[in-house]
């Protein structure tokens, strides 16, 4: 994942801005005593996650779904895949394995959430619902050129949405969340529809970095520089989900990129480490099959 990528990671303040004031007033609304856990890479292929498949894995994501409880499924954006496809994919993975799938760019980059949209979305979901329980949470991802000034096909979609499918919401464009008006429309727009806000902690984009959470999941797309810098980035994330756990936060999903993608694994790893030991979680270490994975606190 290169968004936001910068050559000298050294240089960037990479301090995490404190909470909106009103991230905990959203989480003690309906404050849940456990709270689900998912963390996992973007891809599961050999040709990016080189050195993490042993010798002779002959399917990926059978064996990528043994280690880790989730993946941010970002190959959904490239295309609408059939029915067929994500049946497979819920026959090869465990029971509480979850996919969270990003959005068609036909929806987002091509027709921008116009008027055209729906046929495209009933669509997706009719291929994605395959997933059932598996179904995590789908995410719309929208071009940085997408500005405010298209705000009522932002209310339109997002209220035309069906409220069973859970749905989280990424905008790039610096005033969605520094155009202090037009933020909190958002936000109110998103809470009054229980729409996740999502969270883009990158080196290069320090100007999202909202920390505005809209209902009681927290969906954090973290990525790494490929720098020294991304461990303690790491843990400085593990003191503010322990923060938002103590709130009664319900669910916290969290997905690592790098610009590299290989060392993905090995930065998902140490951050379930930091979570079992900081947050009392029980998930699974990657290629450590000694124990079961599980997700709730």
């Amino acid at each position: 994942m290169k968004f936001g990528s910068v050559d000298d990671p050294g240089g960037i303040d990479f301090t995490l801005p404190p909470d909106h004031p009103d991230t905990i007033k959203a989480l003690q609304k309906n404050p849940s005593d456990k709270t689900n856990v998912f963390v996992g890479c973007a891809k599961w292929n050999k040709a990016d996650l080189k050195g993490f498949y042993p010798r002779g894995t002959k399917d990926e994501l059978e064996y990528y779904s043994r280690q880790f409880n989730s993946i941010e499924l970002n190959a959904t954006f490239y295309r609408i895949f059939p029915p067929e496809q994500f049946a497979k994919w819920y026959d090869k993975t465990p029971d509480n394995f979850r996919f969270f799938p990003k959005l068609s760019q036909e929806i987002s980059h091509w027709k921008r959430l116009n008027e055209d949209i729906n046929p495209v979305v009933d669509n997706y979901l009719n291929s994605a619902i395959n997933l059932k329980e598996k179904l995590g949470c789908i995410f719309l991802q929208m071009h940085s050129n997408f500005a405010p000034k298209d705000f009522d096909r932002v209310v339109t979609f997002t209220e035309s949405w069906p409220k069973e499918v859970p749905l989280a919401v990424e905008f790039r464009h610096t005033n969605w969340y520094n155009d202090k008006a037009i933020a909190e429309d958002l936000y109110q727009l998103f809470e009054e529809n229980n729409i996740s806000n999502i969270i883009v902690d990158s080196a290069g984009r320090r100007d999202i970095m909202h920390m505005r959470l809209t209902n009681s999941r927290a969906f954090v797309r973290y990525v790494g520089a490929n720098h020294q810098s991304d461990y303690s980035r790491l843990n400085d994330w593990v003191e503010r989900l322990k923060h938002w756990k103590d709130n009664g936060i319900e669910e916290i999903d969290f997905f690592v990129h790098q610009n590299i993608e290989k060392e993905s694994p090995l930065l998902s790893a140490y951050l379930i480490k930091q979570l079992n030991s900081e947050l009392g979680c029980n998930l699974k270490m990657p290629n450590d099959d000694s124990d079961s994975q599980q997700t709730l606190l």
